[in-house]
């Protein structure tokens, strides 16, 4: 069965053309879904790709978790800079134009722009025990001043099954429902457009049998639409019912900038970032 984004293995090039005919094979269904633009993709790339960017993702072992919180578990990523040579081609070639023309063609969003830094992106690694919380992403690149507008995962994961948790879940902005649930098995790439309120996540608690590691590629695509006017936000997480999951401050501030005016509400948020200096 050949892959559905057929790049070579060894060049990790494919032709302009070829990347906007499957972008353009995939654009109904996911503008289709709701609550939010998503797709999910089995046999995404060459399997050989992956199995050596797991090898190498794997070479690189274990290191401290990262922002660990009440939202957060045994969760840490490897910046592609710092990444073995084949790996680091490969997050080029998701960066390059013809996967940005794939993307356009899928999402609708003209005028993508890949991250060279990396933002939160690279390698994700979840550690047995790990977890992390439906919310909605950061939604502004402060260095470049981009608006967030897609996200892409690309899973790294063998003979993965449901019951080993880390699924990725989409979910409706007001947590009334889980719309869609995705094991993170290998080779599976899930794709979503980004906004304000596009609440997703790992919630349940990775529990493989013999405590190999939930990992993924990850990379964040933007637009030079960003208004000075809006506010940005940083991750909000929000309590699936009838769990204990934990809320962010973010949430709070979320509620005081719908109830404040604006130019109010940032020259506030100011005062205290210098407060807590």
């Amino acid at each position: 069965m050949s892959a559905f984004f057929p790049l070579d293995p060894e060049t990790l090039t494919i032709t302009h053309q070829k990347a906007k005919e499957i972008g353009d094979s995939i654009a109904t269904e996911y503008q289709s879904k709701t609550p939010y633009h998503y797709t999910c993709v089995d046999n995404f790339l060459p399997p050989e790709i992956l199995e050596r960017v797991r090898e190498e993702a794997l070479a690189m072992g274990d290191k401290p978790a990262e922002n660990a919180s009440e939202n957060e578990k045994l969760k840490t990523s490897y910046n592609p800079d710092r990444l073995p040579t084949y790996t680091k081609s490969v997050f080029h070639a998701l960066s390059s134009r013809p996967f940005i023309q794939f993307l356009e063609r899928m999402s609708g969003i003209k005028g993508l722009i890949p991250d060279p830094y990396y933002l939160g992106g690279g390698i994700h690694r979840t550690n047995t025990g790990g977890f992390l919380d439906i919310h909605a992403d950061f939604n502004h690149h402060s260095i470049m001043n981009l608006e967030r507008r897609l996200n892409l995962l690309i899973y790294l994961n063998p003979d993965w099954k449901e019951e080993y948790g880390g699924s990725f879940e989409v979910w409706t902005n007001d947590m009334s429902k889980k719309v869609a649930s995705f094991a993170p098995v290998m080779n599976r790439m899930c794709c979503f457009s980004t906004g304000d309120n596009t609440m997703h996540g790992n919630p349940e608690v990775v529990n493989h049998p013999k405590d190999d590691p939930r990992l993924s590629i990850a990379l964040y695509y933007y637009t030079s639409t960003w208004d000075d006017a809006r506010v940005s936000q940083s991750t909000v997480f929000k309590q699936r019912p009838g769990t204990n999951d934990a809320k962010s401050s973010e949430a709070t501030q979320r509620m005081l900038r719908e109830l404040v005016p604006p130019l109010i509400y940032r020259k506030s948020r100011n005062l205290l970032r210098k407060l807590r200096k």
